[in-house]
């Protein structure tokens, strides 16, 4: 009997305080997660998408985070 893991890409993304929250890119698209959340604030279909999402719920003013995939 084999198992078989399917890889969801993981990208974390920083800001100028440190980890502000993550994407994770699963079968429905890409699911951002902010850090400290219980819960995603959404799924959406591009990275892109996901990045200005992630982007828009940071604090007002913040600048672009740097995201590295883990």
């Amino acid at each position: 009997m084999s198992t078989t893991r399917t890889h969801h890409p993981l990208w974390v993304a920083f800001g100028a305080g440190g980890v502000v929250g993550s994407i994770r890119k699963d079968d429905d698209g890409y699911t951002v997660t902010m850090a400290g959340a219980d819960q995603a604030a959404g799924t959406y279909p591009t990275m892109e998408i996901a990045k200005s999402a992630l982007h828009a719920r940071m604090t007002p003013g913040s600048d672009w985070p740097q995201f590295q995939e883990h």
